[in-house]
C-alpha cells in the first residue's frame, strides 16, 4: 500500500501543478506572456527537468542495488541453513532435535515471510497465523524465538568424543553467523530512502509541471501528452518506492533460495 499511496500523492501533485499552469496561464498580462518570459521559463524548467532526471535515475539505481541485495543475502542465508544442517548431521543422532527445529523455523520463516505464496508442506508445520506487525514477518518475535530454541538446543548437546567437540564448535559458530544474517536481512528489509527527500522532490516535479501547463498550446494533445507525463512519473515512484521495501508489495524478493534450503533440510 505504501507504493500505491506514494504513486497516488505524485500523481495529483503534478495534475494540480498542471491544472494551476494551464487555468493561470490565460489570466496573466502579456508582459507576463512575452517571448523572454517564455525562453526564461524553458530554461529553468530545463534546469529542473535534468536534476529531478538524475535524482530519479539515481533513486531507481539505489533501490535496485538494495533489492539486489536482499535477495542475493537470501541465498546467502539459505546457503548457511543448510550448511549448519548438513554440521548438525555429522554431530550425530543427538542433534536431530536440533535439525527438526530448524526445518521448522525454516518452514515458518518462508510461510511468514511470503504470506501471498504456497506454505510449505509437511507435518511439522503448524501452519498458524503470525500477528501482524505492520512490516514483513520475518522480524517477528516468534521467528526469533524458534531460532533462539535451536540455539539452546544445540549448546545443549553432550559431546561423547573429540569429533563431535570439534563438530560443537563449529555448529555454534554458525547459529552465531544465522543470527548475524538474520539481523543483516532485517534492516536491509527497511525502506530507506528519506521521506522529506521525496517532499522535495514531489515538489521540483510540481514546479515543472506548473511550468508545462503555462507555455503549453491549449489542446487536447497537449493536455493528453502532460497526463501521460505525470503517469509516467507517478508509475516510475511507484517502482521506486516498492523495489525499496523488498519483503512488501508486488516487487518481492524471491522466496526459491529457502524453499531449496527446507528441500534439503528434509532430506
Amino acid at each position: 500500500m505504501q507504493e500505491i499511496t506514494s504513486a497516488l500523492v505524485v500523481f495529483v501533485v503534478l495534475l494540480v501543478g498542471t491544472a494551476i499552469g494551464w487555468f493561470v496561464k490565460p489570466l496573466l498580462p502579456e508582459e507576463h506572456k512575452a517571448h523572454e518570459t517564455v525562453q526564461l521559463i524553458q530554461l529553468v524548467m530545463g534546469m529542473l527537468v535534468t536534476f529531478a532526471a538524475l535524482v530519479l535515475g539515481l533513486l531507481t539505481a539505489s533501490a535496485k542495488s538494495g533489492f539486489d541485495t536482499v535477495g542475493s543475502d537470501f541465498r546467502v542465508y539459505a546457503s548457511d541453513l543448510i550448511q549448519l544442517d548438513q554440521t548438525l548431521r555429522e554431530f550425530g543422532k543427538e542433534a536431530d532435535p536440533v535439525r527438526a527445529l530448524l526445518r521448522v523455523y525454516t518452514a515458518e520463516a518462508i510461510a511468514s515471510t511470503w504470506p501471498g505464496e504456497p506454505a510449505p508442506k509437511g507435518d511439522y508445520y503448524p501452519k498458524r497465523a503470525f500477528p501482524s506487525t505492520g512490516f514483513n514477518q520475518l522480524e517477528s518475535l516468534e521467528l526469533g524465538d524458534m531460532l533462539n530454541a535451536a540455539t539452546t538446543e544445540a549448546r545443549n548437546l553432550r559431546v561423547q568424543n573429540p569429533a563431535q567437540q570439534r563438530a560443537l564448535v563449529q555448529i555454534m559458530n554458525q547459529f552465531d553467523l544465522l543470527t548475524a544474517a538474520r539481523w543483516k536481512l532485517l534492516e536491509e528489509a527497511h525502506s530507506s530512502i528519506s521521506r522529506p527527500f521525496l517532499a522535495m522532490l514531489a515538489f521540483w516535479l510540481f514546479v515543472i509541471f506548473l511550468s508545462f501547463g503555462l507555455i503549453a498550446p491549449r489542446n487536447a494533445l497537449a493536455l493528453v501528452m502532460m497526463m501521460l507525463g505525470a503517469i509516467s512519473i507517478a508509475s516510475a515512484m511507484y517502482v521506486i518506492v516498492d523495489l525499496d521495501t523488498p519483503l512488501t508489495g508486488p516487487l518481492i524478493v524471491s522466496s526459491q533460495p529457502m524453499r531449496d534450503a527446507l528441500s534439503h533440510l528434509n532430506r
